[in-house]
């Protein structure tokens, strides 16, 4: 007890003390010894890092050549590539096949229609599980043409279309290469941890400056922030194939490509459905950021409403969104669950009933739509709108509850946010590498500790560690909050089923909103600021910490329960001696994805008036700065990485401490 007194407590402690002090009276230290560095990176110091990566990316585009072709040659026929079959899926879905333009244009064949995609709709949902999840699906797409947003939907529709094949391919032919190469998983694993935590923003100036405005540069960026999770699937997937199985191939015969391609990737395939479905709904958030440089659709349409704070034709188009994932994310979940099944017999209509009702549907409605154009496109005499009823609605929030919400806004600022802010602002640059590096040795090692002080440097030198410190305050505040909330919901989840049906029915409506969603509504009724930002990070990031918990509790083992009871624990002493600490790595877990959902919400959140590193990547955007963003998403991504190899040690740790 002693040795863990001196070891562990007074660390802490003495960590902390020495970061207050400094943090409370580093001004009046700099004033004292007319050090001006101690509170600010010196200028002469910072590393010229924006204007080497703007001057690279010049270099690129006009100088360097790929074979006989100059670079920006060669990345306009890779967008030539992926514009053709976007294109077509756009005249297959909403805008029909025509030659010539203007006035001189002659349709040679009309769209699908909605009745149309509607029935397929229906037929993928019955084809992957049953009528039940037919009628969801197709519920949902239908509410698309009653709601006046199947133009927007279907442009939407065509990319992820486009992106989901790409990203789940590619990152299915980089996870088998990591899983048969171990150095290239080596070299892999740094690049897919800098672009899933890399902004959006960042990497959409590069693209922007390499493909041009428009779709496919929205395209590109969208594969290249989707594909991450289905190579990290992909390589966990293998790896889990038992191996009697892999053995009982080499002993049929298999060569190497066999075994992969007839052993490995068939036996992997439930968990491979469980990526492409990842694939799906990071494309679907997308599509919000992607219309800043082109992508339209339902993005466009929420973006807009946000510029002008239109609430009801923004939530109207941000719930056509979440309507589109739901469909999407049903059906690849039941794609990733289906057992084969064996054709009936019988003729080709008969095996085929439902592959012959979609081309028997899709025949009919190119011939009668010429003559019922309802058919073709959904009358506008029918159509329905929600978009008044949520505008009056928040503004009869307004107006009853204004003064409630301000004073409870109030009170958050001067009672947690300002002092905290306070606090991290304050932080000299020099100690704060120190003790960021002295923090992740402690928990990690000396590996990580020596990482985490690198990182933090790069920052500093960057010239952005006040506005770094204030990303780290607004994302711990708001991890805190999401946690003391999540945590017992996730409790309460687990051990009350008909409560944790609602609850994480409620946590999956959350994900699956847009994250530009929340900013409506939140800047509507808080106005713009951090404690707005706040709101709307809490609520984005507030799904893993209920989902983990529940899923640590309910994975408690058995005999630990039955053991607790045998011992005379009351049910308040079987959760916080027993489940609570045999669930502390999941809680962990949860608590890692919350801290990664947090600061990729920050960034978005610089649209509502924060002044952390989020606004530094926005303003680079909006300039078209190549250097500036990626030096500021670079700086994000090192505040991630080291939170997730913090949280992550802490986790190993007490899952070796639990014999796990």
């Amino acid at each position: 007890m002693g040795r863990w007194l001196t070891s562990g407590r007074v660390f802490w402690l003495g960590l902390f003390a020495v970061t207050w002090v400094l943090s409370q009276f580093s001004f009046q230290i700099y004033k004292a010894l007319d050090a001006r560095w101690i509170i600010r990176y010196p200028k002469k110091w910072q590393l010229p890092l924006e204007d080497s990566i703007s001057s690279f990316l010049d270099w690129l585009v006009e100088s360097a050549n790929v074979y006989f072709f100059t670079f920006r040659e060669f990345t306009r026929a890779i967008a030539a590539l992926l514009e053709a079959p976007y294109q077509f899926l756009r005249n297959l879905l909403i805008e029909g096949f025509n030659t010539g333009y203007g006035d001189s244009a002659v349709q040679l064949a009309p769209s699908l229609g909605w009745v149309a995609v509607v029935v397929c709709a229906i037929a993928i949902g019955h084809y992957a599980r049953n009528w039940a999840l037919a009628a969801l699906v197709g519920a949902c797409f239908l509410y698309l043409a009653v709601f006046g947003q199947w133009h927007s939907a279907m442009i939407t529709l065509a990319s992820v279309l486009i992106a989901v094949p790409i990203g789940a391919v590619g990152g299915l032919f980089l996870g088998i290469a990591a899983y048969r190469a171990p150095w290239f998983n080596r070299l892999l694993q740094p690049v897919l941890d800098l672009m899933q935590t890399v902004p959006v923003f960042a990497y959409l100036v590069p693209i922007l400056i390499l493909f041009g405005f428009g779709p496919v540069a929205a395209l590109v960026a969208t594969v290249v922030y989707a594909m991450p999770p289905m190579v990290r699937i992909t390589i966990l997937s293998l790896h889990s194939v038992p191996e009697e199985i892999q053995e009982a191939g080499r002993m049929a015969g298999c060569t190497k490509r066999q075994i992969m391609w007839k052993v490995l990737v068939p036996s992997a395939t439930p968990s491979l459905m469980v990526g492409v479905n990842q694939v799906i709904m990071l494309s679907l958030n997308m599509v919000i950021i992607a219309s800043m440089i082109g992508a339209g659709g339902l993005g466009f349409d929420v973006l807009a409403s946000l510029r002008r704070l239109d609430i009801g034709a923004g939530i109207e188009a941000g719930l056509a969104i979440v309507v589109m994932a739901i469909a999407l994310d049903r059906a690849s979940q039941a794609f990733a669950e289906r057992s084969q099944r064996s054709l009936p017999e019988g003729n080709l209509l008969q095996r085929h009933p439902w592959s012959s009702t979609v081309l028997l549907v899709i025949l009919a409605n190119l011939v009668l739509g010429r003559f019922i154009p309802a058919l073709q496109t959904y009358p506008d005499s029918l159509t329905l709108t929600t978009g008044p009823f949520w505008s009056d609605a928040m503004e009869w929030v307004n107006v009853n509850f204004f003064d409630t919400f301000e004073a409870i806004k109030v009170v958050v600022l001067q009672g947690l946010l300002l002092p905290v802010k306070k606090f991290f602002s304050g932080i000299p640059w020099a100690w704060g590498i120190i003790a960021t590096g002295l923090i992740s040795w402690r928990i990690g090692g000396w590996k990580l500790g020596i990482m985490a002080a690198l990182m933090m440097a790069f920052i500093a030198a960057s010239g952005l560690w006040g506005k770094a410190m204030i990303t780290i305050y607004l994302c711990g505040v708001s991890v805190l909050i999401a946690t003391v909330i999540g945590i017992p919901l996730g409790i309460w989840a687990a051990e009350k089923p008909n409560a944790g049906r609602v609850i994480l029915g409620l946590m999956d409506t959350l994900q699956t909103l847009p994250s530009f969603v929340y900013l409506i509504p939140v800047v509507m009724l808080f106005r713009v600021g951090d404690f707005s930002a706040m709101i709307a990070v809490v609520l984005y990031a507030l799904a893993p910490a209920v989902r983990y918990a529940a899923h640590g509790l309910r994975d408690v083992p058995e005999q630990m329960i039955e053991a607790g009871v045998m011992s005379g624990c009351t049910k308040r002493q079987l959760l916080w001696r027993v489940k609570l600490p045999l669930a502390t790595p999941q809680l962990l877990l949860g608590l890692n994805q919350t801290i990664m959902l947090a600061i990729s919400m920050l960034v978005i959140t610089a649209l509502v008036g924060t002044r952390d590193l989020g606004q530094e990547v926005y303003i680079a955007l909006t300039k078209a700065n190549a250097g500036q963003g990626i030096v500021a998403g670079l700086s994000v991504a090192f505040i991630a990485i080291v939170a997730d190899r913090i949280v992550n040690a802490l986790a190993e740790g007490q899952r070796r401490r639990l014999g796990l």
